[in-house]
């Protein structure tokens, strides 16, 4: 960021709208699976709002909502009232949209994120369901039209918003948030978060105060952000933008700004609206909605282990380091493997393991830009590959030869070991016969090493591993090597 006159923080509350991992709509039964599809083949009277139609609440997506605010630790409100709130956009068919606003069905969750010097907490305001909006479409292929046209498909499917405190500071931060949140909606099992389907969206506010100053300053709403990097450098570009109308003495104005990432700038959309603008009222289509305790106790029991426990118990039981374990518990996938490959593997395997499915499997796996799931090297077979190394089968260097071998051909390390002869060679007769050798060929080195200089054994390895061709057991070198020069 530019140098400023004054040094300013940064505040930013973040407005998530996530869609719920249903069948069908909020109100409806058309399907949720509209990107994609042809426009307007997912619509019937209910989503389009024909009059005389009446919605009828899907209790999956009221399960799905509520286990997202268990996951964050919200407290769940015992009686919640959807409300319309009033306004007009053309992919918006009634006119309004149904939503909550003062009885939302949840308040007062938190959520922890991993920063570089530690771990802090984003408070949670609230969550409340609402239904999504259709979609404007000014473009055909590579035409650009002089019109809109609207596709509905997307109109009356599940979303919870999930809006922050004004606790989070710069960027970073923001980053951190989002992160955080989209790794406990997955693990819980809420919503598959993709982005690139308009799964995930996010409005953020930001304004600028005079660090050290308790007072908020006037903040602008950004929206249009449909990426993580997008929120990001949203927020950076608007600081500068700020922090300059402050240093000239200028006011920030309260308005909606939009995100252009072509030109990485925000633009002015319109004055903010408050809430009294939207006129909301209790929707009289719908009754209230009440939390019935013994289900509320049956969706706690139901919840899996979220990510800051896994990562956690990963620590403890397998002894991995924070950052491994943050990178195996992060994917709900990726944890799922990792942990079918561990079992019956011994304690000291498991970190070669870790490693391996790090270092190796998951740099593969992005290169070829796939998932886990897509993985030709399925976890036995990476299980069976750890083993062969720990029990002397095979050497580190032979696994990192077999591992593109067994990605190329989906098959076991067994198979290929045996294919292609890669067999470490245990045999400690043979092995001496080869460190006699080496010694005989390099009297220098065993000179040195006779003479306690330990840095010399590595000459006389190297010439063990090239008589072997790579096949004797490096343990096994190193100690017949030292035993040999006493």
């Amino acid at each position: 960021m530019s140098t400023t006159k004054v040094d300013y923080e940064m505040v930013v509350g973040l407005e998530v709208h996530c869609q719920l991992g249903t069948k069908t709509k909020l109100f409806c039964g058309c399907g949720t699976d509209g990107f994609g599809a042809v426009a307007n083949t997912r619509v019937c009277p209910v989503c389009t709002g024909q009059p005389g139609v009446l919605p009828v609440l899907n209790k999956r997506a009221v399960e799905l909502a509520f286990q997202a605010a268990l996951a964050l630790d919200c407290q769940l409100a015992p009686v919640s009232i959807f409300a319309r709130k009033n306004y007009f956009y053309p992919d918006l068919p009634k006119a309004y949209q149904i939503s909550q606003y003062e009885q939302p069905f949840s308040q007062h969750g938190k959520l922890a994120i991993r920063l570089k010097d530690g771990e802090r907490v984003v408070r949670i305001h609230r969550i409340h369901m609402e239904e999504d909006a259709g979609k404007l479409v000014h473009e055909i292929g590579s035409e650009v039209l002089d019109h809109s046209l609207v596709d509905f498909n997307r109109g009356g499917v599940p979303l919870i918003e999930i809006v922050s405190e004004p606790d989070i500071r710069g960027s970073e931060e923001a980053y951190a948030y989002l992160t955080a949140l989209k790794e406990v909606l997955i693990h819980a099992g809420v919503s598959r978060c993709d982005m690139e389907k308009g799964e995930m969206r996010c409005d953020a506010n930001v304004s600028l105060r005079p660090r050290g100053q308790e007072k908020f300053g006037t903040r602008a709403e950004i929206k249009n952000l449909n990426s993580f990097k997008g929120v990001k450098e949203a927020l950076e570009y608007e600081f500068r933008r700020q922090a300059e109308i402050l240093d000239g003495g200028g006011r920030v104005v309260q308005e909606t700004r939009l995100w252009d990432a072509h030109r990485m700038a925000t633009f002015s959309m319109r004055s903010k609206e408050e809430a009294h603008d939207y006129r909301y009222f209790p929707d009289p289509d719908l009754v209230p909605l009440v939390a019935d305790k013994a289900w509320i106790e049956t969706l706690k029991a139901g919840l899996p282990e979220l990510p800051a426990a896994k990562r956690a118990r990963f620590e403890k039981d397998f002894g991995l380091s924070a950052y491994d374990a943050d990178v195996l518990a992060s994917d709900k996938d990726v944890s799922a493997f990792f942990e079918e490959a561990a079992k019956g593997l011994a304690a000291d395997a498991v970190k070669p393991l870790a490693n391996l499915v790090i270092n190796d499997l998951l740099g593969k796996l992005n290169a070829e830009k796939q998932s886990i799931t897509q993985s030709p090297i399925k976890p036995a077979m990476i299980a069976e590959l750890v083993g062969m190394v720990q029990n002397g089968k095979i050497s580190t260097k032979g696994a990192k030869e077999l591992f593109p071998k067994m990605w190329d051909t989906g098959k076991a390390p067994g198979v290929l070991v045996e294919e292609l002869g890669l067999s470490q060679v245990n045999d400690e007769n043979l092995v001496r016969t080869w460190v006699a050798e080496a010694l005989d060929r390099n009297p220098q080195a065993a000179a040195d090493l006779r003479a306690g200089k330990d840095r010399a054994i590595g000459s006389i390895v190297g010439a063990v591993m090239k008589l072997s061709k790579g096949k004797a057991n490096p343990a096994l070198v190193n100690k017949l090597i030292k035993e040999a020069v006493k």
